[in-house]
């Protein structure tokens, strides 16, 4: 693989976190765009809510697009607001700026979530399935819409929809655990809804996929080839930490303690596949959950 010239926002999570070194390593140049002051040759300013000057951004080989505000928390009215703002406004005027610059990058990656299907039941989903209508649904349709003016200007673009990250360095995994560690962990609602989740490796390595194989563009699911219920993902959990899982948390209480986050994303169903992403030659690292966890959870 030649050096790329990269430009990268959201590299403060989890994601972005993995990713800058493993593109280093590689020997690609990584220049962050951040919310504060830049305080390096290799980071540029911005405001995710404001414009971008086409000039600050021209000249790169890839964009790759991670920023967002955090979904794990409760939902309020302001709360939702920065959830879809931190994702489709940015988007915007990242997109705007790169179609005016001089020199356009040949790939942009942003990320989307499998949010995007909603709650679906055993239904097998894949990039061409329709989209939930939830807020999530909604949330992921505009955020996927707002790459548009870029592939019309011949941009090649990727949105990568990803799956319930494992990762102890961010997302749900760790607060999922803690229970667990006590041995206060069980089933949540009925235990049948699918979690398509995903190594914070797999979601790496579909990024530096996704920057190298000029074949894949649109929409992109990023999660293991083997979703499982939540009863699975119970069991899991509670075998590599060798606890036990007797305290289920019915759905009255999800939604009680939760709200509409959990409604969404703990009780919604989404058996979510990566077509595209295997038929374009990825080989996972972890295709499967419990050799995951075990990696994961006893380092």
């Amino acid at each position: 693989m030649s050096s790329l010239k990269i430009l990268a926002s959201g590299t403060s999570g989890p994601i972005g976190g993995a990713l800058v070194p493993a593109l280093t390593a590689a020997g690609h140049q990584v220049t962050r765009l951040v919310r504060r002051p830049a305080a390096a040759a290799d980071e540029i300013e911005w405001d995710p809510m404001g414009p971008l000057h086409p000039s600050s951004i021209s000249g790169y080989d890839a964009i790759i697009h991670l920023a967002g505000e955090t979904i794990v928390s409760h939902w309020d009215q302001k709360k939702r607001e920065k959830i879809r703002d931190s994702r489709v406004t940015s988007t915007r005027h990242l997109v705007q700026a790169l179609v005016q610059t001089r020199q356009k990058p040949r790939v942009l990656i942003t990320a989307s979530a499998i949010g995007y299907y909603g709650n679906r039941g055993q239904e097998r989903l894949t990039e061409n399935s329709e989209p939930g209508y939830n807020f999530l649904g909604m949330v992921c349709r505009e955020w996927e819409a707002a790459t548009k003016p870029a592939a019309e200007a011949g941009i090649r673009t990727v949105q990568l929809r990803i799956g319930i990250m494992l990762s102890m360095q961010g997302g749900a995994l760790k607060q999922m655990v803690r229970p667990f560690r006590f041995g206060l962990g069980g089933i949540i609602g009925n235990g049948q809804q699918y979690w398509s989740w995903v190594a914070l490796e797999d979601v790496v390595g579909a990024v530096q996929h996704a920057l190298t194989h000029d074949g894949l563009s649109g929409p992109v699911n990023v999660v293991s080839p083997n979703p499982v219920t939540n009863i699975d993902f119970t069991r899991a959990i509670a075998q590599v930490v060798h606890r036990p899982a007797l305290f289920p948390l019915p759905p009255f209480a999800v939604r009680l303690f939760f709200g509409q986050m959990g409604e969404e994303l703990m009780l919604a169903s989404a058996r979510v596949l990566p077509t595209k992403l295997e038929a374009s030659g990825y080989k996972f690292h972890y295709p499967e959950l419990k050799p995951a966890l075990i990696d994961i959870l006893r380092k």
